[in-house]
């Protein structure tokens, strides 16, 4: 069996591969465009965000078996089509929650206390300290809109801060589940009146294409804040740029884009923005996890 590398993961997962016999084929210093030329006597395919595997690939793949994505989305993979042609596709949703989870707290952070503001006019030689007043997450109330496996963590970590916390899911949580983290459901409309801070915890999908846009920004408190740490795309950037630069919202921070790598931007001209460049599941150990749990998912596969 061989197993094809596209993007790095933990050296665990690759040694693990190994050690069930695995023949494990660096991939990642192939150009991207190069990948369909190298996929012919693969079983499996290892990728993370930076490698699409699109039907041009699938097509070349003669022996493929499964598609390991290590993370959380499958906007990267032409999934409908691998299944028709019984090509298992497999992910790790839960290995990297922690690390998105704590991302999105620093976000709300750094927008709320201007730190990347103040990081940045003190490196050009200002002290712009009654310019850095910022607010408190103390009291406020966070809208989570998908409450999954990260919006969860989000959740437990928001209340720690003194937040409120409430949620839109198309599917919702039990009385239960939401007792026990201690969140209200609101309808979408609801929660973007009503939160202080919106972050978005949801895939790319069709139906969650420009979700954020002119009218539901319109909707939100005037001076509200909005994190995107999810997916590129749900956010109409357009529409963040006018709300940001009109003062309808304090600030934002995103985490993602509709164009990656983002290299040029109106959005880099204001200052009441926090721009990472996709860094959620970029943690040593959300990155071991997720290396592993891929490779022991392959391995059964393959090796059922």
């Amino acid at each position: 069996m061989k197993v094809g590398v596209c993007d790095a993961i933990a050296n665990e997962g690759v040694e693990l591969l190994k050690s069930k016999g695995i023949e494990v084929v660096d991939l990642t210093n192939v150009p991207k465009e190069e990948l369909k030329n190298h996929v012919g006597d693969l079983d499996a395919l290892i990728v993370r965000s930076a490698t699409k595997v699109r039907k041009e690939i699938i097509d070349e793949a003669k022996k493929l078996k499964v598609i390991g994505r290590a993370g959380v989305g499958l906007d990267n993979i032409d999934e409908e089509y691998a299944k028709s042609k019984g090509i298992k596709v497999l992910n790790t949703p839960g290995a990297t929650s922690i690390s998105v989870a704590e991302l999105t707290i620093g976000l709300i952070l750094a927008v709320m206390r201007k730190v990347a503001y103040g990081d940045r006019e003190m490196r050009n030689g200002a002290w712009p300290k009654k310019k850095c007043k910022g607010i408190e997450m103390y009291g406020k109330t966070l809208g989570i809109i998908g409450i999954g496996r990260i919006g969860k963590e989000v959740a437990k970590r928001a209340h720690a801060f003194g937040m409120k916390v409430i949620y839109y899911d198309a599917h919702h949580i039990n009385d239960e589940q939401a007792a026990e983290l201690g969140v209200e459901f609101r309808e979408l409309d609801v929660l973007l009146k009503e939160s202080d801070v919106v972050t978005l915890h949801i895939p790319l999908v069709p139906e969650t294409k420009h979700l954020i846009n002119r009218e539901r920004i319109n909707i939100m408190k005037d001076g509200a804040i909005l994190i995107n740490a999810a997916r590129g795309g749900i956010v109409d950037e357009d529409a963040l740029y006018e709300a940001l630069k009109s003062g309808k919202l304090y600030g934002a921070a995103l985490d993602v884009y509709e164009n990656e790598p983002l290299k040029k931007s109106k959005l880099f001209e204001l200052d009441n923005i926090v721009m990472t460049p996709h860094i959620g599941a970029q943690t040593k150990e959300g990155q071991a996890r997720s290396g592993v749990e891929i490779a022991e998912k392959i391995a059964q596969k393959l090796l059922s």
